[in-house]
This record gives structure tokens, C-alpha cells and sequence, in this order.
């Protein structure tokens, strides 16, 4: 087995683990995550002869960095906007989430479509990358595409209740990922075939 997939495959154990840390709430599930966390930071520490305890890429406290998300505008024929109804929040959303390590922004952005809405897509273009501050406080890159639906709706995840397409004056309840202004500045790009960033 060569050394870069072994490593690429400790470090994604690695971000999995942090993961489950961060958003598990079931005590037995929290134990396993840690154990793998344990784990796979003593493998990491012997393929790479370093030791973790000292300032590193996996305490992200010592050098913080934006988060990076992504975001896709999809229309459909009509000119009607996908939104998906987030679960926990039960308000609209346009699909995205977190980029996974070692997910290029496309592939993420893809993920998250066919996991929220339950479509294939294909990207037309690169809408953008906007610097966004959720009310987590952490900043966060919001890299946003346009991309047409190329598929008919199959299964979604358990992230999402409904999925569906509004006509832009008459749009649902919208989640609070993105604020409303944030929301009108990427779908007014998309419409006019602008390219927005910061």
C-alpha cells in the first residue's frame, strides 16, 4: 500500500472522528469516535514521527481558519428556485453544507445536492466565493455554483424534509445559514450571470 493513501486514510479517519466528537450526542457513540480519534492521532504520530501534542494542522485553535462551504443555485425550466427544507430547522435553504476533506469544492458541492435534494445535477458555472460570519462566529468561505438538474428527484437524506421548486416571489421561510441579503446577492448573480466574491 503506498504512504500517501495510508496517510490520506489516517487523516480521514482522523476528521471523521473530530466529527462525531463535535456533533454526536449518543454516550456509546461518543466513546467510539474518541477511541478512534485516540487511535488514529497514535498513527499518525508513528507514520509521521512528530508529536501531536505540540502546535499542529489538528488543533485548529493554535492557527483558526475560516470554515469552507458550498452552495448550488439551480433552476428549472419554469425559472423556479430548488430549495430544501432543512430538518432541523424546519425553513428553506439552498443545498450545501461542509466540504469534506480531500473533496474538491465541485465534489462537495455535488454531494450535498444529491444527499438535500435528491437530484443530479450538472454545474454550468462558477458562481462564486463569499466571505460569510454564521451566528456560530466562526468565519466561513461560502463557495457558491450554478448548476441545472439533469435527473428526476430520487431519495434525499434524513437532512431534509421537502424538497422542491418556488418562484422567486413566492419563496417559503428561509433558513438563517445565510441571511437574507447574503440569499438575494448569490440568486441575483445567478439571474444575472454575474460572478460575486468577498
Amino acid at each position: 500500500m503506498d504512504k500517501k493513501y495510508f496517510y490520506d486514510f489516517i487523516v480521514k479517519m482522523q476528521a471523521i472522528s473530530k466529527i462525531g466528537l463535535l456533533f454526536s450526542k449518543d454516550d456509546y457513540a461518543l466513546e467510539n469516535y474518541q477511541q478512534i480519534n485516540d487511535l488514529s492521532k497514535t498513527m499518525l504520530e508513528s507514520f509521521m514521527d512528530v508529536d501531536f501534542s505540540r502546535p499542529n494542522y489538528f488543533q485548529r485553535e493554535i492557527y483558526p481558519t475560516p470554515n469552507v462551504s458550498v452552495r448550488t443555485v439551480i433552476f428549472n425550466a419554469d425559472g423556479h428556485l430548488l430549495l430544501v427544507k432543512e430538518a432541523k430547522s424546519g425553513l428553506y435553504s439552498l443545498p450545501g453544507g461542509w466540504c469534506d476533506l480531500y473533496d474538491s469544492p465541485s465534489q462537495a458541492a455535488r454531494s450535498e445536492v444529491e444527499q438535500e435534494a435528491g437530484i443530479d445535477i450538472e454545474f454550468i458555472r462558477l458562481v462564486g466565493v463569499i466571505n460569510h460570519t454564521p451566528h456560530t462566529g466562526i468565519p466561513e468561505y461560502v463557495v457558491v455554483f450554478e448548476a441545472r438538474p439533469i435527473s428526476n428527484f430520487h431519495a434525499h437524506s434524513h437532512e431534509t424534509t421537502h424538497v422542491g421548486y418556488f418562484p422567486l416571489d413566492q419563496l417559503p421561510n428561509l433558513s438563517h445559514k445565510l441571511d437574507f441579503g447574503e440569499f438575494q446577492r448569490i440568486v441575483k448573480a445567478v439571474v444575472d450571470k454575474k460572478t460575486i466574491f468577498d
